[in-house]
């Protein structure tokens, strides 16, 4: 059996293992290294497989307000080549794009509103997770950063924003996160006169400020035990700039509370009106977080059985789907309700959704409707663990958030224990149903 075909078996094999961890307790192993890296690692010695994800304080958060995508260039261009480094000929994407079909791996790179990640997945077998590890060093240290390709690569992106702007959705979106977020990071736009300012040398400078080691948080789910685990992170970051405590990066200002409700209507021509309402939400360390998720599932996150489906679709017929939901990250991401619906039903379709919120903002939740939502939430949890990705993604989120490492073992505990009236002070505390953004986008009647 070929590599490739090998790490698909095991990634099959995978899901009965992942399953049965989510009902027993997920021990997550933490440690900081010598370079100031902190490492979160979960054992799975069952299947001769790992994946790891680094994270670094780059996410688009850190753009500069005149080169927005700046930190998703540096990543999309960091898979673009490696320069020759340590007696190791330099490699264009071709070579590397082999490099990891012949090792039956795979190492990716992206930007986030907060986190610049990179991730890697191998087979444990001392050769091929050596090699592994050695080219993903080699990526993540020694981006070429080819100029030519730059230049082609921004060109393409240039062309697939001009056609995002011929999207309904897009436009709406775009014209939702400017009214919520203001001048925050997290509201940036991507344009191509952004683009355009962007060069190689920028790209370099921004992988030199922030891909640093003591900046790193290293997840690691799979079969290593924690003394491999160190040599492989000492390894995978060993050509990074080692400085034990990293230099103090620039604060980000918080996302700041609206001062009052706005109405954007957008003429545009299309068989449906898109319509977003919201405001800030909450940032994911809030204390207020697993409350909202609950109560969430009730008002618009539980689909059928929510709270907006059933006025929104089922009793008026004004939108085939409506949803509501929160975007925390490590400021207040927005919360949002979003529908379609035909131009001409658009504003009674907003005056509903917005009854409905007022209504659950103030009165809360039955108790029926909270046991509800806990036993499908709860009954959904091993859903969340039931592979190596999800798994991982759950164990960098207690990372980056700085959770408790038994955060996955206590979840379902601290989501039983939640009451109505816990709910209704958590949705009053972080919604205010008169100071909401309302974007409208689509043909007049």
């Amino acid at each position: 059996m070929n590599t490739a075909r090998w790490t698909r078996t095991l990634c099959g094999l995978a899901l009965a293992c992942l399953t049965s961890w989510a009902h027993a307790g997920i021990p997550i192993q933490h440690w900081v290294m010598a370079n100031g890296a902190r490492v979160y690692l979960v054992e799975a010695p069952g299947l001769p497989m790992v994946d790891v994800q680094i994270d670094f304080d780059a996410g688009t958060r850190r753009d500069p307000a005149n080169q927005v995508g700046l930190a998703s260039a540096t990543a999309l261009m960091m898979g673009k080549g490696v320069a020759a480094a340590g007696g190791a000929a330099a490699m264009d994407e071709n070579a590397l794009g082999e490099a990891w079909a012949d090792l039956g791996a795979s190492l990716s790179m992206g930007a986030s509103n907060d986190r610049f990640s990179v991730n890697l997945r191998s087979l444990t077998r001392t050769d091929l997770l050596d090699a592994a590890v050695q080219l993903a060093a080699r990526q993540l240290a020694h981006p070429s950063f080819p100029e030519a390709v730059w230049h082609s690569e921004r060109q393409r992106w240039q062309a697939s924003l001009a056609e995002a702007k011929t999207q309904p959705g897009y436009l709406a979106g775009r014209a939702f996160a400017a009214a919520v977020y203001g001048t925050h990071p997290y509201g940036y736009d991507t344009t191509p006169a952004h683009l355009q300012a962007i060069e190689v040398g920028h790209l370099r400078a921004f992988h030199a400020r922030y891909v640093h080691a003591c900046q790193a948080r290293v997840s690691i789910v799979g079969a290593l035990n924690r003394a491999q685990a160190q040599a492989r992170v000492t390894q995978l970051l060993a050509g990074l700039p080692q400085a034990r405590a990293c230099a103090a990066l620039p604060a980000v200002p918080e996302v700041q509370p609206l001062a009052r409700a706005q109405d954007i209507a957008i003429a545009f021509e299309s068989a449906q009106a898109h319509v977003f309402i919201g405001q800030p939400g909450i940032a994911r360390q809030s204390p207020d977080f697993l409350a909202l998720t609950v109560g969430n599932y009730v008002l618009g996150g539980g689909g059928f059985v929510s709270r907006l489906t059933a006025q929104v679709r089922e009793k008026r017929g004004l939108s085939y789907s409506v949803s509501s939901y929160f975007s925390p990250s490590m400021h207040a991401g927005a919360f949002r309700i979003a529908l379609q619906t035909r131009a001409n039903q658009a504003a009674q379709a907003v005056q509903v959704a917005r009854e409905v919120l007022a209504d659950f903002v103030q009165h809360g939740p039955t108790e029926a409707e909270v046991q509800a939502a806990k036993d499908n939430l709860i009954g959904g949890f091993a859903l969340r663990l039931d592979s190596n990705r999800k798994l991982l993604d759950n164990v960098s989120n207690i990372a980056w958030y700085d959770l408790p490492l038994d955060y996955l073992d206590t979840w379902s505990d601290k989501v039983q224990r939640l009451s109505a009236s816990d709910i209704q002070a958590a949705f009053a505390r972080t919604l205010q149903p008169e100071r909401m953004v309302t974007v409208v986008l689509g043909a007049k009647p």
